[in-house]
C-alpha cells in the first residue's frame, strides 16, 4: 500500500455516523453495515496474506520468515490495543462505536499476515 490515505478513506466511508448502528441494536437492523464490514475484513485479510507471502515467506527460510512476520505485525497489534482503548481521543471525528470496527480491522489484517506462516514449507 503505497498511499496510506486509501485505507483511511475506506474506514471513513464505513464508519460515518449515520451508517453505524446504535451500540445495542438488534442484528437485523445492522445487516447492511455488517456486510460492508465483512467485505472490508475479507479484502484486508487477503491483501495481507498475499503481501506477507510474497515479501516474507517466499524469500526467507521458515525460522527467519516467522521472525520477520512477527516483527512486521507486532507494532500493529500493540498500537491497535492503545488506539482502540483511547479511540475517541485519537479519532475525535469518528463515533465511539467505530472502535470495534477499527480494532477488528487491524486484528483481521494481522491474522491475514500470519496465515502464510501456516501454509509455508
Amino acid at each position: 500500500m503505497s498511499n496510506p490515505a486509501v485505507p483511511r478513506a475506506w474506514f471513513r466511508a464505513l464508519a460515518r455516523r449515520d451508517r453505524l448502528p446504535p451500540p445495542c441494536s438488534n442484528a437485523s437492523a445492522s445487516t447492511a453495515q455488517s456486510g460492508r464490514h465483512r467485505i472490508l475484513y475479507l479484502i484486508s485479510f487477503g491483501l495481507m496474506f498475499v503481501l506477507v507471502r510474497r515479501l516474507v515467506t517466499m524469500r526467507l527460510r521458515t525460522r527467519d520468515a516467522i521472525v520477520a512476520s512477527i516483527a512486521l505485525l507486532y507494532p500493529t497489534l500493540v498500537l491497535d490495543a492503545l488506539t482502540s482503548a483511547f479511540f475517541p481521543a485519537i479519532f475525535p471525528n469518528f463515533p465511539d462505536g467505530a472502535a470495534g470496527v477499527f480494532g477488528g480491522w487491524m486484528l483481521i489484517s494481522c491474522a491475514g499476515g500470519l496465515a502464510p506462516l501456516l501454509t509455508s514449507k
